[in-house]
């Protein structure tokens, strides 16, 4: 089986439901993961996904903030939500999708951003960060992991050098600061995880997923960030056919600060 899977923060699944059907119509993948939809599972606009042949969601949401969902035109298991750090965010899905002999597991993750000041001792949203980053080390690794696997989302850290439009100058600012990237690091190396973009495209190369709404003109200064990933276990690295960063979405009109990310898979 063939599978295309996408992930983007829609910052707001309401409000910007045309531009995710819009997205849906031309590039149909067979899952889309959302981050941030910013509404409660009875809110979510269920009818939009369906009309286009999504029959198939997940959602676990929040009013106002957080919320992920895994809609998919394909049949799929669900698995469940994890709670992580006992704060009661909804901020992690997971389905098994069949794949011949088995299923593929797929997460659907949405990372805490931290705030802005990059110092655990005076910022409780980036000690939670943290906490979280640790959290998924000690949780994905040994069986959960050991098996076909994906695991995408924003996971609100630039890890590598290239991941952001200046090194040095980021290095203090929170989503490239050295505690970050080290802890997503060792969450991607605790689980085996393959890192599905830098698969297909170098290291020595920039890549990002998301421009910021300060910039006047985001395509002219293209200070970038690269927050948005999709890892696979080993079990799947031999099937790894493509990768697409829709880099023209945060172009259209009222788009989200995040644009999305589409991987591939051949058949087995």
């Amino acid at each position: 089986m063939t599978l295309s899977i996408a992930t983007w923060n829609i910052n707001s699944v309401r409000l910007r439901i045309d531009l995710v059907g819009d997205f849906l119509d031309s590039h149909q993948p067979d899952v889309l993961c959302l981050q941030e939809i910013k509404c409660p599972e009875a809110n979510f606009p269920y009818r939009a996904f369906r009309e286009r042949g999504y029959e198939h969601i997940l959602v676990n949401g929040q009013k106002g903030y957080h919320g992920v969902a895994t809609i998919s035109r394909r049949p799929f298991t669900p698995v469940g939500h994890r709670e992580f750090c006992r704060k009661g965010d909804a901020r992690h899905t997971s389905v098994a999708i069949p794949d011949g002999n088995g299923d593929i597991l797929v997460h659907n993750f949405y990372v805490p951003a931290g705030g802005d000041e990059p110092d655990p001792e005076i910022n409780p949203k980036f000690a939670h960060k943290l906490a979280f980053l640790d959290e998924m080390k000690s949780w994905l690794t040994g069986r959960e992991t050991d098996r076909k696997a994906i695991l995408v989302g924003d996971l609100n850290i630039a890890p590598y050098e290239h991941d952001v439009w200046s090194h040095r100058q980021l290095l203090r600012i929170v989503s490239h600061t050295p505690v970050e990237t080290e802890g997503l690091e060792e969450v991607r190396q605790a689980g085996g995880w393959l890192d599905a973009m830098r698969h297909f495209v170098p290291k020595e190369e920039k890549l990002y997923t998301w421009w910021s709404y300060r910039a006047p003109d985001w395509e002219k200064a293209n200070k970038g960030r690269r927050l948005d990933h999709i890892w696979v276990t080993p079990h799947l690295g031999h099937r790894l056919a493509g990768i697409e960063v829709v880099r023209d979405a945060r172009g259209w009109q009222r788009p989200s600060d995040h644009v999305p990310v589409i991987a591939r898979l051949a058949a087995a």
